[in-house]
This record gives C-alpha cells, sequence and structure tokens, in this order.
C-alpha cells in the first residue's frame, strides 16, 4: 500500500479551509471507482496552525483516477492557496500497521 503525508502552515479562515476539506472528503466517499481502495485523513496540529493530511492507496491506477478527477484538481490548488505555495508532501509506503488503521 502506497502512502503521502502532506504538511503545511495555515492561520486563515477556518470555515473556508473546513468547507474545502469537507468537500473533498465527501467527493472521495461518493467516488463509486474507489469503493475502500483509497482512503484520506486530515488533522490539525496542537499548535493549531499545522495541518496534516494522509492520503493512502492501493495501486497506482487507484491513484491516476484519484488524480484525473474534478475534485482532486480543485482540492490540490486549494490546498495550494492554503499552504503559500507547495505543501510538504512525503510518499511513503505502508510496511506494518494496526488492524484498525
Amino acid at each position: 500500500m502506497r502512502a503521502i503525508t502532506i504538511t503545511y502552515a495555515f492561520s486563515g479562515d477556518e470555515t473556508v479551509w473546513q468547507n474545502a476539506v469537507d468537500a473533498f472528503i465527501s467527493a472521495l466517499d461518493a467516488d463509486q471507482e474507489l469503493d475502500g481502495r483509497f482512503s484520506y485523513q486530515v488533522a490539525v496540529a496542537d499548535d493549531k496552525v499545522t495541518r496534516i493530511h494522509w492520503g493512502r492507496w492501493d495501486s497506482a491506477e487507484t491513484l491516476a483516477h484519484v488524480q484525473s478527477q474534478p475534485y482532486f484538481k480543485e482540492f490540490a490548488g486549494k490546498v495550494r492557496e492554503f499552504a503559500g505555495g507547495a505543501p510538504n508532501a512525503t510518499g511513503h509506503d505502508i510496511v506494518t500497521k494496526t488492524g484498525n488503521w
């Protein structure tokens, strides 16, 4: 399984940020092509400024599908705006995890 961790600092309008995140998560959940093959999680760090996004997917085809969707392109643009440029992004392979992750 592949994954990405994205981090950036954001201190703007929380409502605008939350609405963008919620819209993206809703679009992912509604995408019947994914059927549990792509998951996404977003957090706000204790400093209330650092934002952390985790995405996980099962194959290059799944990632390509997500990246080709209008909802992804719109959200990626918003993340760049929120980050004030390109956010920090680290791709990685998941080696092991707990059963509920």
